[in-house]
């Protein structure tokens, strides 16, 4: 489902992220930088070996914070690789330290003159972050992003399973029912699914 934000657009698709045609894709990745499950084996999987080549000369990324490399073997240009908080409850700055990947992420898009990204669901996998709760940070860092001055003019969530696609798909719509300039357009068949 597409969602139009100050002639931007905000897309929320069931899929794969390994076989979206963007720009940039964004890795959830861990500190160490060294592969994993998930979203973050997927990607290397696809990518092939010249990911972790790269990402073993950067070394570590801090929570919250992003590193880029090339693409390898997958359709875009750049992975954007972020880590995320695990979820300990929430005591302990989880929220500011997912928002600041996702902010991390999109700076180092808007300096590589990236237009197009797509993100999984940073932190509600193996790291437990409620997507309830994930969700709205995730779009508000977006939109945040958008209201900005930045070359990118579409960002992605693109969620793997159905429940995760609707929990976003709600979230953008109440969150962007707040903001004023926000405009829904019909749903479409998501791209490269």
């Amino acid at each position: 489902m597409d969602f139009a934000y100050k002639g931007k657009t905000i897309r929320i698709v069931q899929g794969d992220i390994t076989k979206i045609k963007v720009d940039a894709i964004v890795n959830a990745a861990n500190e160490g930088l060294r592969g994993g499950g998930g979203v973050d084996g997927a990607i290397h999987r696809a990518g092939g070996p010249s990911i972790m080549e790269e990402t073993r000369k950067i070394g570590r990324c801090p929570t919250g914070q992003a590193v880029i490399t090339g693409a390898g073997n997958l359709p875009v240009k750049y992975v954007i690789h972020t880590v995320g908080p695990i979820w300990t409850g929430g005591g302990r700055g989880e929220a500011g330290l997912l928002k600041n990947a996702y902010e991390s992420s999109l700076r180092l898009a808007r300096e590589h003159g990236v237009a197009t990204i797509a993100f999984p669901s940073i932190s509600t996998g193996i790291y437990g972050f409620p997507i309830e709760k994930a969700s709205p940070i995730a779009v508000g860092a977006a939109l945040d992003h958008l209201d900005g001055d930045t070359t990118v003019r579409e960002i992605q969530f693109v969620l793997f399973s159905r429940p995760d696609f609707e929990v976003y798909q709600e979230t953008v719509k109440e969150i962007l029912g707040t903001r004023p300039t926000a405009t829904n357009t019909p749903p479409t068949v998501p791209r490269n699914t």
